[in-house]
Parts: C-alpha cells; structure tokens; sequence
C-alpha cells in the first residue's frame, strides 16, 4: 500500500514538472539609441581608469557586504605581512574593513601594517576603531598601550 502510494506521488509529481513549459532566458535586448556622429568619426575614446589594488574597487559587481571575502582578505593579508609586503597587507586588511565593517579584526590587523609601515595617525586611528568595535578585547591594554605610544611619536614629530 505505501508503494502504490508513492509511486502516485511520482507520477503526479513528473506529470507536473511535464507540463510546464521549460523556458530559456531571453538574450537582453540591443539598444539601437546610441548617439551617431553625422560626420562618421568615431566616438571619443573614455581615458582609462587607474587600476588600484583593491578588490571591493576593481570589481562592482561584488556585493559591498560579504563575510567570506573578509575572511579570505584577512587570510591573505596576513599572508602577505609574513611575506614582508606591507603595502598589498594594508590594501588586504582594507578591503577586509569594507567587506564587513563591523568586524573588529581586521582593523586590529591593518593598524599593525600601518604602523610597520610607519604610518602613525592611521593606525592610531584603526586601533581605536578596533578598541570601539571590541570594547571587552582580551588584548585591549596591549593595544591602548600601542595607541599612547603612536600618539607620543605623533606629537614629538610635531614639535620638531
């Protein structure tokens, strides 16, 4: 009785999927409203656009949202500051903050590239976003400590 059952279920079920029309998705359509120069020269060339190293930039059809991006730009990123390349790390770890930007991490991540680098105001600054994204961090006084220190060197590079 079950049997019999179930195979009038998968008939009922394929007769449905029988009939209704499989479709292909229709190719879009051409635009015939571009703009003809009556004298026939061709259209004026866009100058290029400067090719930067950040993924979010490069690519618009990437969604600005995306957890796993971050998880892999934090990945790479790391990567690439055992490997000593400061620069691709900074642009790595930034592309991490704009995939998700309340995650903590990569914030703690790209202030340690920038002050490697030597760039004191914007690490002080990704610490402290660090420290307000993750106020209860275990490592919060190694990183407050990191922050007085960058904020005396900024300051005595001021004064002279």
């Amino acid at each position: 009785m079950r049997v019999s059952k179930l195979i009038l279920i998968l008939t009922a079920a394929s007769l449905l999927a029988a009939s209704s029309p499989l479709r292909a998705q229709d190719p879009p359509k051409e635009s015939s409203s571009k703009p003809v120069d009556p004298t026939g020269a061709p259209p004026p060339k866009q100058p290029a656009k400067a090719n930067k190293d950040n993924a979010t930039q490069n690519s618009p059809d990437q969604p600005a949202w995306d957890p796993l991006r971050a998880e892999k730009d934090l990945e790479v990123g790391q990567y690439y500051m055992r490997r000593g390349d400061v620069d691709a790390a900074i642009d790595r770890f930034q592309d991490a903050t704009v995939a998700k930007p309340g995650y903590a991490i990569p914030f703690r991540f790209l202030g340690e590239a920038q002050e490697k680098k030597g760039l004191r105001k914007q690490a002080i600054k990704s610490y402290q976003r660090y420290l307000d994204l993750y106020p209860h961090a275990e490592d919060r006084e190694k990183i407050q400590k990191k922050i007085d220190k960058l904020f005396k060197e900024v300051e005595k590079t001021k004064k002279q």
